[in-house]
């Protein structure tokens, strides 16, 4: 990362000895790192500075970590790592439908977590530039419309909302190619597939929610069992 600004990573964990852990191997790394022990401590360093990256653990003293990833998720954006011992896969699976960006499980191994922390950090790196007259680039949809400079969407009855940056980059690419079926290691842009990841099929159910007006049968972004997914529609940018 010579020439370039090292990254902040905020660590949010209470046992001192992963936390020493976590922190170590970022410092090998060339990360910045700072370590919170209490979800509140965190929540307070907020309001002064965000992280490019947390890596948050669910069993904190103070909170459980569910209801602070849900209030991180409400004001902010930026990329999401859970690390967590619980064994149950609902936990983990209930941490990215909140809005996690992946999850390590404990033990792991630290070029684990390194692999994982950078492909977050490439996630939230903007991948589409506005044009060089400066107007955002904006692709409209069955009705819709979705700036890629601000990530607005914006309903067909004016309605606004701004996604994350998962489920943007996840409609930005189906975007890309309309009526194309893409599989899910292509959604997933090269990261990792294992058994238990089902970050795209949430991300795909969370975007139903916003496009869809039955999303238990979709008719904009539809499945194609076995081979992924397909944007049912025409797109025009401008």
């Amino acid at each position: 990362m010579s020439g370039m600004e090292r990254k902040l990573i905020h660590i949010v964990e209470d046992d001192v000895a992963v936390s020493r852990l976590i922190e170590g191997t970022l410092q090998r790394f060339n990360y910045r790192s700072a370590v919170f022990r209490t979800g509140a401590e965190f929540l307070r360093q907020l309001r002064v500075e965000a992280p490019a990256l947390c890596i948050l653990d669910l069993g904190l003293p103070d909170m459980d970590g569910m209801e602070l990833l849900y209030q991180i998720r409400a004001r902010h954006r930026f990329g999401l790592l859970i690390v967590t011992g619980r064994a149950d896969t609902s936990d983990r699976v209930m941490g990215l439908e909140l809005g996690a960006d992946d999850y390590v499980v404990k033990p792991f191994e630290p070029r684990e977590l390194i692999a994982r922390v950078r492909s977050i950090l490439r996630r939230y790196q903007p991948e589409h530039s506005p044009p060089a007259d400066g107007s955002p680039k904006i692709a409209s949809f069955a009705g819709w419309q979705f700036e890629l400079g601000t990530l607005r969407l914006i309903a067909p009855d004016g309605k606004e909302d701004t996604l994350g940056l998962a489920e943007a980059q996840l409609l930005m690419t189906l975007l890309e190619h309309p009526n194309q079926i893409l599989s899910r290691d292509q959604l997933l842009q090269g990261r990792e597939v294992t058994a238990l990841d089902r970050s795209i099929d949430l991300r795909v159910s969370r975007l139903r929610r916003r496009l869809e007006e039955n999303p238990q049968h979709a008719k904009i972004i539809k499945t194609v069992y076995g081979a992924g997914y397909l944007l049912a529609t025409t797109v025009t940018w401008h």
